[in-house]
């Protein structure tokens, strides 16, 4: 699939031309300095939508779908087919283009059209399929590319200059969906592990099953826990995980049995990634099972199932469960000499957000860290624990990094809500006192964006 040559980026603004050029970084830095500024609506974000989707760079446009953009009001002429798109491979570019506002553009007929297209694709496979359409013996140029903003990617596969992307498989689970079909739990399983499982495939595979609350859904993630095959048990530990994360309450039937299952299996599982997605299936669940399953792998070699024990250890907010040695556990991960065990202790620490004298300590002994993602982390724990300390960290850490606002103002702004209520306790306690509250906020920044 080609670009069309739709406007060049010398005829567009600053955001179209970004995303033209796939450009993520400048995207979000752009987006950033738009907060809270007058301008013409989701206008500029449809605009950059339109022409990330005209170059393809559809990670790009599924952020801007996300910051506002509106795809439905793209005129059809200036996007790709919905025809195009499925022969391209790419299952982002397809969501972009049978989103809510734009769906109505296509009968039926059309997208059972297109889904026996995907299924073409898929079941010849992408390398052969592309093969036989370009009528080429030749080398293939393989890369994996990030087909939208979240983890998941895809392979890009290039013949005689064609490129197409190896997503064919989500995409007809999608327009199964989209059409009423119910794709068999057999069909979501073998469509997931055709893949990796950083594969957008799989995760689709695994979310749309763990959504079927029924015994047949049920039924494969057992079956899969018990395979000899430690890629078939990782995604049946990913499945449970997901049975137990998209539970309405903890005592909803699968969430039971989801959490029964993880418990035992984290005591006979053997392979480090299985062993972790285990792990982190419990890291929401408050309870004294979970936390001693967890607690058994605190010296795991692996740094992955460490960091899954430290995530889950603070997840008990009211500390009714948090033993003596989980608090202990959170203390020895905060010094994990890998650092995103140590971010994942961190955010524990925070979390349980009592006061504890030793955990501040110990989280404030990380705010001189070389790494500026835990001295992030130390900053929001030491808020949450009421410690003044977090404010001279945050104003000495400065503004969120441009393209990084979003997640480094989630921890700064923890601080800032600290200072402020310091400041308000102040001013209730001396009247006339006026607070510098907002010295701590860069400026040009709202001091608390987020408080509630």
């Amino acid at each position: 699939m080609q670009t069309d040559g739709h406007a060049s980026g010398a005829a567009e603004g600053p955001l179209a031309a970004a995303a033209r050029a796939g450009d993520m970084l400048r995207v979000k830095q752009l987006l950033e300095e738009r907060e809270g500024r007058p301008h013409g609506g989701s206008d500029d974000e449809t605009a950059a939508f339109a022409a990330a989707v005209q170059a393809l760079h559809t990670d790009v446009a599924d952020l801007l779908i996300r910051r506002g953009a509106v795809p439905g009001e793209v005129a059809p002429d200036r996007l790709p087919s919905l025809r195009e798109a499925v022969g391209f491979g790419s299952p982002a570019l397809v969501d972009a283009l049978t989103g809510g506002s734009i769906r109505h553009r296509y009968p039926t007929s059309e997208l059972k059209e297109l889904r026996d297209l995907a299924r073409t694709w898929h079941e010849a496979g992408t390398e052969a399929e592309l093969r036989r359409r370009t009528g080429s013996s030749g080398d293939v140029a393989y890369t994996r590319v990030q087909d939208d903003e979240g983890y998941y990617k895809v392979g890009e596969l290039t013949l005689e200059g064609v490129t197409v992307r190896d997503g064919h498989g989500a995409i007809l689970t999608e327009l199964e969906e989209l059409l009423g079909i119910r794709t068999s739990c057999d069909d979501l399983v073998t469509r997931a592990l055709e893949r990796d499982p950083d594969h957008t495939a799989w995760g689709r595979a695994a979310i749309m099953l763990s959504h079927r609350r029924e015994p047949e859904a049920w039924a494969v993630a057992e079956t899969l826990r018990a395979d000899a095959d430690p890629r078939r048990r990782l995604f049946g530990a990913e499945l449970t995980r997901l049975f137990e994360l998209f539970a309405d309450a903890h005592e909803e039937q699968y969430c039971v049995l989801a959490v029964a299952a993880l418990t035992d299996w984290s005591a006979e599982e053997t392979d480090p990634a299985v062993l972790a997605t285990v792990l982190h299936g419990l890291s929401s669940y408050q309870g004294p099972r979970a936390e001693a399953a967890l607690l058994a792998h605190l010296g795991h070699h692996d740094p992955g199932v460490r960091r899954a024990v430290a995530a889950g250890l603070g997840t008990s907010k009211d500390g009714e469960h948090l033993s003596g040695r989980a608090r202990e556990g959170v203390l020895t991960l905060m010094n994990d000499p890998d650092t995103d065990v140590g971010i994942a202790a961190c955010r524990s620490a925070g979390d349980i957000a009592n006061g504890d004298p030793v955990l501040s300590d110990s989280l404030a002994a990380l705010l001189d860290h070389p790494e500026r993602r835990v001295r992030l982390e130390a900053v929001q724990s030491l808020a949450l624990h009421r410690d003044e300390r977090c404010v001279e960290a945050a104003k000495r850490l400065g503004p969120p990094r441009p393209g990084y606002r979003e997640e480094e103002l989630y921890c700064l702004e923890a601080a800032w809500r600290f200072e402020r209520r310091r400041g308000d306790t102040a001013r209730t306690t001396r009247p006339g006192m006026r607070s510098n509250v907002a010295s701590i906020a860069p400026e040009g920044t709202a001091p608390w964006p987020r408080d509630t």
